[in-house]
């Protein structure tokens, strides 16, 4: 046993108030420097995908404070310890590690070597450091949280970026085969479904809501509900879209949380206003023409239109009465994005007819 080392660390120890009795207490040490790493580095992984992947600065800040406050902690008795016992199992890995395919999994996994790590030192200083076992806790649970934010935060930027660069919106209608109807657009390439409620029971649209966020998820494509928030909610669609009459954006952003896309309608400059302070994700402005979908309300017109959206810097769609043959004239107007309903849902070949106005809204004027 080295016994030079031993009265070193004892007299190390009994400044900290501890009391080193037998190499037992070194073995613990060195467990709970080994943790320590492994907790910080596991943090370092959270914070630069929340710094870098997601933009998440209050995240950043409190994620860097758990660093700084562990490193802190992380007393040199416990490094020195390393030296102590050769550590037999250094450089193991698991298969389980070359199967993270993608940031979240990435997040998910370093979020849960953090917690584990944290455990083992709440444990094991609990012996000798109560005050580090205590601040051990205290950050494992807060880590739960910080998980969820960051996966929710991964969520929303994979959202707004289907939003950003899909510029055809479908919206639906009810038919008899309209789940047949939306695999055949999704096919097509659409990213970006609607689901409109008319006739029914809750009981059915909730079980038809479930089937089309299947379709969408197996397509990687947005699903969002028209109005119905509980139904939303039910489903675990991507967002929600609301009208001038419906639930008001802030409640809804309350019970939906940031990781869900809330989409708003909107024709003149007061609501359009209202939708960007409360933090609207994409905004829907028409009808540009006349259309049966909306036979009580006015076409706003193309010039209008262009007025109203000449500053937006978040995604709008035109809406209301526009068909393929149209679109090229919208483009030439600077429109980029459309929504669509009648078209495509009364469609004899929806996939063909998507993929036509898909290339259509690509071609360069």
């Amino acid at each position: 046993m080295p016994s030079k080392f031993l009265k070193t660390t004892k007299n190390k120890l009994q400044m900290h108030n501890y009391n080193l009795t037998d190499a037992e207490d070194l073995r613990i040490f060195q467990i709970i420097d080994a943790n320590l790493d492994r907790a910080r580095e596991g943090l370092r992984v959270l914070e630069d995908w929340a710094r870098f992947g997601v933009g998440g600065n209050e995240c950043v800040v409190r994620i860097k404070n758990f660093r700084q406050i562990l490193g802190k902690n992380h007393l040199e008795v416990y490094k020195q310890s390393r030296n102590y016992i050769e550590d037999q199992c250094k450089g193991l890995t698991h298969q389980e590690q070359i199967k993270r395919k993608n940031p979240e999994q990435i997040i998910s996994s370093n979020a849960s070597r953090v917690q584990e790590a944290l455990r083992v030192i709440e444990e094991f200083s609990r012996i000798h450091n109560h005050e580090l076992s205590k601040i051990a806790s205290k950050i494992r649970y807060e880590i739960y949280t910080i998980e969820i934010e960051l996966l929710s935060l991964s969520k929303c930027k994979k959202s707004e970026k289907i939003l950003k660069e899909n510029d055809l919106y479908v919206i639906t209608d009810q038919k008899d085969n309209l789940l047949e109807t939306i695999e055949e657009i999704l096919i097509a390439g659409v990213r970006i479904i609607q689901h409109r409620y008319k006739k029914g029971t809750d009981k059915d649209h909730i079980q038809e809501a479930i089937k089309i966020k299947n379709l969408c998820k197996k397509y990687n494509s947005l699903f969002i509900v028209n109005d119905r928030l509980d139904i939303a909610l039910a489903s675990n669609a991507d967002g929600i879209h609301l009208g001038q009459d419906d639930l008001d954006l802030k409640t809804a952003r309350k019970l939906l949380g940031y990781s869900k896309i809330i989409g708003i309608s909107a024709n003149n400059e007061i609501d359009i206003s209202n939708a960007l302070k409360e933090g609207c994700d994409y905004i829907g402005i028409g009808p540009v023409f006349e259309t049966a979908t909306k036979k009580n309300k006015k076409p706003i017109g193309i010039e209008k239109i262009k007025k109203l959206t000449k500053d937006l810097d978040i995604p709008w769609f035109a809406i209301g009465g526009i068909k393929s043959n149209n679109i090229s004239y919208l483009k030439s107007n600077g429109f980029k994005k459309v929504a669509l309903v009648s078209q495509l849902m009364n469609s004899e070949d929806p996939k063909e007819d998507a993929i036509m106005i898909l290339k259509e809204l690509s071609h360069e004027n």
